[in-house]
């Protein structure tokens, strides 16, 4: 199968060019519109996933040769996580060429958060695939751009941070509540509150629970200056 215009723009911003098209195809292909003879990019995901892994535990080894590993864990977590995928993603306007059923369409499929990260793991499969693991080296590194050098020795996600720093003090784990839910079914708001059990709580919204829960999370710490 021939890649179509949009397609070819995608691969020029991935900076490789595919000797075997159809595995790009699949990658971006959604289950929503898979069949026999189209399989979605589920197999290439998984794989990704992997291939990201290795990428991102050497870039932060090569770049900070003498870093701990309690310091590189954090830094390689906020790197790899399904966020950072779907934020590279829409830098690359993956979106754009996601081969979507016409429901998943209809209901804002190209802009989903998981469906861009799942797709983004894809994709590095698929180039790991067609060109081998230093291809798809390239590629990761090219896509993440400065992401690696600014990556904060502390990474941690703001939940697990207001975990760590409630058990810090002999508390029970925080609380999310959702406590609102707005829009239409493609395109929803959720406001979630976090609560600790000494009677602090702070409140966030996000387009999903996930997100939600961390930016409340955040804003918490940022009060409790944790």
């Amino acid at each position: 199968m021939k890649l179509s215009a949009e397609q070819k723009a995608f691969a020029l911003r991935l900076g490789h060019e595919f000797d075997d098209p159809d595995l790009l195809i699949r990658s971006l292909t959604h289950g929503s519109i898979a069949s026999a003879s189209r399989p979605d990019n589920q197999r290439l995901e998984f794989l990704g996933d992997r291939v990201l892994g290795l990428v991102m535990a050497e870039a932060l080894l090569e770049a900070d040769p003498h870093a701990p590993e309690g310091h590189l864990a954090p830094r390689y977590n906020a790197l790899v996580r399904k966020e950072t995928c779907a934020e590279v993603a829409r830098d690359a306007d993956l979106g754009a060429v996601l081969r979507l059923g016409r429901s998943e369409m209809m209901s804002g499929g190209r802009r989903k958060e998981a469906l861009l990260a799942d797709a983004m793991e894809a994709v590095i499969a698929a180039i790991y695939r067609d060109g081998g693991y230093l291809a798809a080296k390239r590629a990761v590194l090219r896509l993440w751009g400065d992401r690696i050098a600014k990556v904060d020795a502390d990474s941690r996600d703001a939940k697990t941070a207001l975990q760590e720093w409630a058990q810090a003090r002999a508390l029970n784990p925080p609380r999310y509540v959702e406590t609102a839910r707005e829009g239409p079914d493609h395109a929803p708001r959720f406001t979630i509150e976090v609560r600790l059990e000494t009677g602090e709580t702070e409140r966030a919204e996000g387009t999903n629970k996930r997100a939600a829960e961390q930016k409340a999370a955040q804003a918490l710490l940022d009060r409790l200056g944790g």
